[in-house]
């Protein structure tokens, strides 16, 4: 086991006896198929039979595999009992509950990978849910499940001096593919190899994708380039275009999500200065209201008022989301209080938590100006993870 999936192991054996439950349970089967997000915390690589990982209130971690799946397991090190079965993983199963659950609780509590607010918190699917229950029924843990949503949201959301170094390197190779796409993207360069440029440089370091590579990155040039998750098209940069490009890179397991734009030309118009200077305005509104204990709704509030102030409409999205394994995260994000968002907008914000500050405008006749970048919220409020875009670039 590496040292930063044993760090992240110990995190979650403290995290689940702040908690209140007796025991956190991973259920998973043939995780190459349905991997649980919570997974590469626990263990590295996978398990094809019936398994189930639990950290106990008391620290104890115990594992109940497949026989074939206990190798990797014992080489690691890292579990205070490793079981194997061959025929049924039912009665090891309950054997180690017993152990873990005194019979003096009378109402125990197992949390399971189940939310119905963050994709992150939601890997037990429901085909495995109602497995587990079948075999707790007429134990007493027959009505013991719950949801594992606030100790995988913290586990996640809490990042280590490892994590965060790991971070800080992907800012900085996103970064250098930032200062190649301005030297390759010329007059007449389309979305479209831009895109395939940024595929090769990638491809050549080693790095892996944020999100899905088709989308990865984003890039729109000028006007007519439709604005979201879209693949790049064959629209060609021209002059008096903005170039905006969304890019997130994964390298040594962890993710970042930037947005830089450029404009073509010598002079950028009023307008072009005018939405940067909103955007880039509305973000450090955000960046100042981000601190521990407040509400994502309230940072997202700070920097959507900043922007109406200045005369532009509502972006359509959140401010920020977490960022971690992969760019959207799962965890609490800033955002308004939209049905859509959930419960996420209501968790408050805590120390080591990475966050995206995003958002755009349209520039009538010349294209969407967008920035983005990382923070990590410590005690004395929001610190910039990468290097905002204070300027507008040119090319």
């Amino acid at each position: 086991m590496s040292d930063l999936t044993r760090e992240k192991l110990n995190q979650a054996a403290a995290i689940v006896a702040q908690s209140g439950v007796e025991v956190w349970l991973t259920f998973v089967r043939e995780t190459s198929a349905i991997f649980d997000p919570c997974l590469p915390f626990l263990m590295e690589g996978g398990l094809t039979w019936q398994g189930a990982l639990l950290v106990s209130k008391s620290g104890k971690k115990v594992a109940v595999v497949g026989n074939f799946d206990t190798a990797g397991l014992q080489h690691s090190g890292d579990w205070d009992e490793l079981i194997g079965y061959v025929q049924s993983i039912r009665e090891p199963l309950l054997d180690a509950l017993e152990e873990l659950i005194p019979v003096s609780v009378a109402t125990p509590q197992i949390a399971v990978n189940y939310s119905e607010n963050d994709d992150k918190c939601d890997g037990l699917t429901y085909g495995m849910f109602r497995l587990l229950e079948s075999y707790l029924a007429h134990t007493r843990f027959a009505n013991a499940l719950v949801s594992a949503e606030p100790i995988i949201r913290a586990l996640r959301g809490r990042k280590t001096s490892t994590e965060l170094s790991a971070m800080r390197a992907a800012i900085v190779e996103t970064d250098r593919l930032f200062d190649e796409i301005a030297a390759f993207a010329k007059i007449s360069v389309t979305e479209r190899q831009i895109a395939d440029f940024v595929h090769a440089k990638i491809t050549e370091r080693g790095l892996g994708y944020a999100w899905e590579q088709e989308g990865n990155p984003i890039v729109n040039c000028g006007p007519d380039s439709a604005v979201g998750h879209s693949a790049p098209s064959q629209l060609a940069l021209a002059p008096g275009h903005i170039l905006h490009i969304d890019l997130g890179v994964v390298q040594n397991g962890y993710a970042s999500d930037l947005q830089r734009c450029w404009f073509v030309g010598d002079t950028p118009p009023e307008a072009v200065l005018r939405a940067h200077a909103a955007v880039l305005g509305a973000i450090e509104a955000g960046f100042a209201a981000l601190k521990p204990g407040v509400s994502g709704w309230e940072v997202d509030a700070a920097a959507r008022s900043f922007l109406v102030a200045a005369g532009y409409p509502e972006y359509l999205h959140a401010l920020g989301h977490q960022v971690g394994r992969v760019a959207h995260d799962g965890g609490g994000i800033l955002g308004p209080c939209w049905a859509r968002y959930g419960q996420t907008p209501y968790w408050p914000v805590e120390v080591g938590q990475v966050y995206t500050l995003e958002l755009g405008v349209r520039v009538e006749g010349y294209g969407y100006w967008s920035l983005e970048d990382m923070v990590v919220v410590t005690e004395a409020g929001a610190e910039w993870l990468s290097t905002p875009q204070r300027d507008v670039w040119m090319l």
